[in-house]
């Protein structure tokens, strides 16, 4: 479509909740590529115009960092591009590889060179040696020796490519906008465009729009869809619609069956902004009790502030959460948050309840405890730095400083979802957090492949 970049740099833009550390587009002009990447916002670059006028041509994929694995430097900043006897291939991917470094070592064996630590060279390393004739082959060829949880876009000269893992961990939906197709990893990228949803594109599909329209490919054999719950719990923007759960839905669900499952006397309500804020609206709604911006959160904190002395870092957390001093003083307060990772936030911000005058903090949770890193593409700790792997309920609940903790529990979450219960032999989501069923295989983590990335340090 003309004018393809600046139409992706809106949708980077309602996709910036993805990732903070770097953005990324390349356009095709019908002859050349252009790319642009930068680290840092997508505001802070692509709402420029002589950056966009830098991107020319009607095909264009853009993408926005969220480090899981490789450093945060300008090398690893997608979408990553290649020339390969077919001509152009740029890739962008939303996930993780769970067997790139075993792949990266054996492709370095072979000869290959690596420019990146990101796990999405891969992919493009593969597609260079396949041995088949057409390009959508290769690309097919490629994925079938990865692992883990990916959704695909790729800009060649004369496509646009879609793809999603076997078992659909990440999400990738198809829009249609003027009659020219769109891929994105959620609805709300759609909507700031003004495009209209198609479908969502399905678990182990591949799409490939052209010229002459587009075609859905399934190289590999059927299996059931398992898409990672963290989605619904804390990652996709709440406006937007997941697998047909509209997000904001299931976030409130969720605090309705932590309700049913905690009968709690209390007087208040209160969010964690912004994540807990659905969740805490069901809880309050189902339990009868008012709901209350008892902390607000200061959306105009600077992500480079300095904190220079020990003093200063120990109230960082006031830079972005301040106590409503007139709804908590004096009341039990229910705390609702999405999740707790490490616990220092939460330790930080019930303290902050107790110092604005709460009697009483009973700190509620709309998911299970995390106790299993992710290695899908979210950046957890590793096992022995999750607070609830590591540590009884009491001794959470003595260590976050409140009256009360409670976790929804494993089938409070899928009853949420509306599937009734887990399927503990074809569980319905990919729940690893919870419950340490990994879908699919470790292989980088059984082969104890630690090993550094790059001999390189940039200077940022």
């Amino acid at each position: 479509m003309p004018e393809a970049a600046a139409y992706t740099a809106l949708g980077l833009h309602a996709l910036q909740h993805r990732g903070q550390e770097a953005a990324g587009i390349v356009s095709f002009d019908g002859t050349r590529f252009h790319a642009e990447r930068r680290l840092g916002l997508v505001g802070d670059h692509f709402s420029h115009e002589r950056t966009i006028k830098r991107l020319p041509g009607a095909s264009a994929i853009g993408h926005v960092r969220y480090a899981t694995t490789g450093e945060t430097m300008l090398r690893n900043v997608q979408p990553l591009f290649a020339e390969l006897n077919s001509g152009g291939f740029a890739v962008g991917h939303n996930g993780n590889l769970t067997n790139a470094q075993t792949l990266r070592r054996e492709l370095i064996n072979e000869g290959a060179i690596f420019q990146s630590t990101s796990d999405t060279e891969v992919i493009l390393h593969l597609v260079a040696r396949s041995r088949e004739s057409k390009l959508i082959d290769r690309f097919i060829d490629a994925l079938s020796h990865i692992e883990g949880a990916y959704s695909l876009v790729v800009l060649t000269n004369g496509k646009l490519i879609g793809a999603r893992d076997p078992l659909g961990i990440r999400p990738l939906v198809l829009g249609e906008l003027d009659g020219r197709y769109i891929l994105a990893s959620e609805t709300c990228a759609l909507d700031i465009m003004g495009a209209r949803f198609v479908r969502d594109v399905a678990n182990g599909e591949i799409v490939v729009i052209s010229h002459e329209g587009i075609r859905s490919i399934c190289p590999f054999p059927s299996r059931p869809a398992r898409p990672c719950i963290f989605e619904y719990i804390y990652f996709a923007r709440p406006d937007s619609i997941v697998h047909g759960r509209p997000v904001y839905e299931v976030r409130k669900a969720m605090g309705v069956e932590l309700a049913r499952e905690n009968r709690i006397q209390a007087d208040v309500v209160v969010p964690v902004p912004d994540s807990g804020v659905p969740a805490a609206i069901g809880f309050a709604r189902e339990a009868g009790l008012p709901f209350e911006l008892g902390i607000i959160r200061n959306h105009y904190v600077g992500r480079t502030f300095i904190q220079p002395t020990q003093a200063v870092r120990e109230i960082g957390v006031r830079l972005k959460h301040s106590a409503n001093r007139a709804v908590v003083s004096g009341k039990r307060v229910i705390l609702i948050d999405d999740s707790i990772v490490r616990g220092t936030t939460s330790i930080k911000i019930v303290q902050m309840m107790r110092d604005a005058g709460a009697t009483e903090v009973h700190f509620l949770i709309s998911s299970p405890p995390i106790t299993h890193p992710d290695y899908y593409g979210i950046d957890t700790p590793q096992k022995e730095k999750l607070l609830a792997a590591t540590h009884s309920l009491e001794e959470m609940r003595r260590e976050i400083g409140c009256d009360q903790l409670a976790f929804l529990s494993i089938d409070g979450i899928y009853r949420a979802m509306g599937v009734g219960r887990r399927n503990d032999r074809q569980p319905q989501f990919t729940d690893h957090c919870f419950t340490g069923d990994y879908p699919t295989a470790l292989t980088d983590l059984a082969a104890e492949n630690r090993a550094q990335l790059s001999l390189l340090a940039e200077a940022s």
